[in-house]
């Protein structure tokens, strides 16, 4: 298997150099250059297999042949093991053909533990061959940070620098980065917002002499083990609701729109997907561009679903490398106008066939907290803020009521504590592993909205 930049100027990679190299160094993101596709027959055998089997089903042809089969199911395994259900990420029913795809099971309780925990022993296995060390550095809005940190602490194959924005996340989505006191974890309160904090790390991508010098790498989901990972639960969950031989709807809570990008490449991979729902909050940038046809920024708001409080989406960026033909050279035209200009017409004809699949729907906070209450009420069952809004935008948008319709449950309810118990009257408890959290020691540096500043700080630590 080998990776192209969607910007067309930087040499093909395996796929152990992708997962190290994180961004292009030519700016782009990597994407595969040919798609593995499964047929009816294929999918159909994937039915009663476990998550792991699944796992090394769909991502063995994306890691061959630098990783082996028997060392990508040792991975797998033992990145699954911690989580605390069977099925890792199990499906609830909650409509009449409603659903949840539960992806908080995991030791940080969000949907980025499914990759991140696999992205760790990914990096450990591939950097101990190599005899090498990185530094991984990355921006969070919130769950990432943590799920990042948990994959990688006291491994001595990397150091990780972990950029969140001051005061705008929550505060279990902070103190679960915070106390992890290992040596080679360093946490950074940016006085900014998520996309600065974003900007400042592709940034220190693009700028090649402090990138090999610090010989820098990507747990964002700029690096495609990320979406490679995320693609496994959509075979999942479609095989259980009835894959190959009916067609599925999936709503995906979206920021930075790697989650439903990923849903998209399981499309483009057999999975019969006849809808994908953009489910955003007021930070609307995804449902104003299907909307308009431009990709335009505007503010960014602090809302009760902080994970979402973006407004650059980094892997829009592959999408619409898929939207243009693959043509790298087109695409970096666009990117480019949009870094100058912070707009950009998106070619309405090439965005049109998108929309047949697509769907984009925003909620605003009066609204989620809304349907936070009303789940209470119908199911008895706290959700997140961010699950609130994917279920939201999936009714006001489901075109055909006989698909399955799952909405991906994206954080465990106990992260967002505060809203959660302002729209039903209880406080979410947290798991019994993280039961002392708000007595453990934090250790971050606070750093302002410099890049310079930022840099030093790495330099120094490093």
């Amino acid at each position: 298997m080998l990776y192209q930049s969607t910007r067309g100027q930087a040499p093909d990679l395996g796929f152990e150099d992708v997962l190290l190299t994180g961004l292009a160094r030519d700016g782009g993101l990597y994407v595969p250059k040919q798609l593995p596709t499964f047929g009816a027959d294929e999918i159909a055998a994937m039915s009663g297999l476990s998550y792991v089997d699944t796992a090394v089903k769909v991502m063995a042809p994306f890691v061959a042949p630098d990783i082996d089969e028997a060392d990508l199911r040792e991975m797998v395994e033992d990145a699954y093991a911690q989580f605390d259900h069977a099925a890792v990420t199990p499906l609830s029913q909650f409509g009449s053909n409603e659903w949840l795809l539960e992806l908080y099971h995991g030791p940080t309780l969000a949907f980025k533990d499914v990759a991140l925990q696999l992205l760790g022993r990914l990096f450990d296995h591939s950097l101990t061959k190599r005899g090498e060390q990185v530094t991984i550095v990355g921006a969070t809005s919130g769950d990432t940070g943590s799920a990042a940190i948990e994959g990688v602490r006291d491994r001595e194959c990397a150091r990780i620098f972990m950029l969140h924005p001051k005061g705008k996340v929550s505060e279990v989505q902070r103190r679960q980065m915070t106390t992890i006191l290992s040596d080679n974890v360093y946490n950074i309160a940016v006085e900014g917002t998520f996309d600065d904090c974003q900007n400042m790390v592709k940034a220190m991508f693009n700028d090649l002499p402090f990138r090999d010098a610090m010989k820098l790498s990507a747990v964002n989901s700029i690096n495609w083990a990320r979406v490679m990972a995320q693609i496994v639960y959509y075979f999942y969950a479609g095989v259980a609701l009835g894959a190959p031989y009916r067609k599925l709807a999936f709503s995906v809570p979206t920021g930075n729109f790697g989650d439903i990008y990923a849903g998209f490449m399981a499309s483009r991979m057999g999975l019969p997907v006849e809808q994908l729902v953009i489910a955003t909050n007021m930070n609307d940038i995804l449902t104003r561009a299907f909307e308009t046809n431009e990709y335009k920024l505007g503010q960014v708001y602090h809302t009760i679903s902080p994970s979402m409080d973006i407004q650059i989406s980094s892997n829009f960026e592959r999408f619409l490398f898929n939207v243009y033909g693959e043509d790298g050279a087109m695409l970096k035209s666009v990117m480019d106008e949009f870094a100058a200009n912070g707009q950009v017409a998106i070619d309405a004809a090439r965005l049109d066939v998108a929309k047949q699949m697509f769907s984009a729907h925003r909620i605003n906070e009066e609204e989620t907290m809304g349907l936070v209450r009303e789940f209470y009420g119908d199911t008895g069952r706290l959700i997140d803020t961010h699950t609130a809004i994917g279920i939201g935008a999936a009714r006001a948008r489901w075109q055909n009521t006989s698909t399955p319709m799952v909405t991906l449950s994206t954080a465990h309810p106990a992260k967002f504590p505060d809203a959660v118990e302002k729209a039903t009257g209880v406080h979410p408890a947290l798991p019994k592993h993280l039961h002392d959290l708000y007595e453990r020691e934090e250790k971050y540096t606070v750093l302002p909205n410099d890049l310079s500043a930022i840099q030093d700080y790495i330099r120094d630590q490093s």
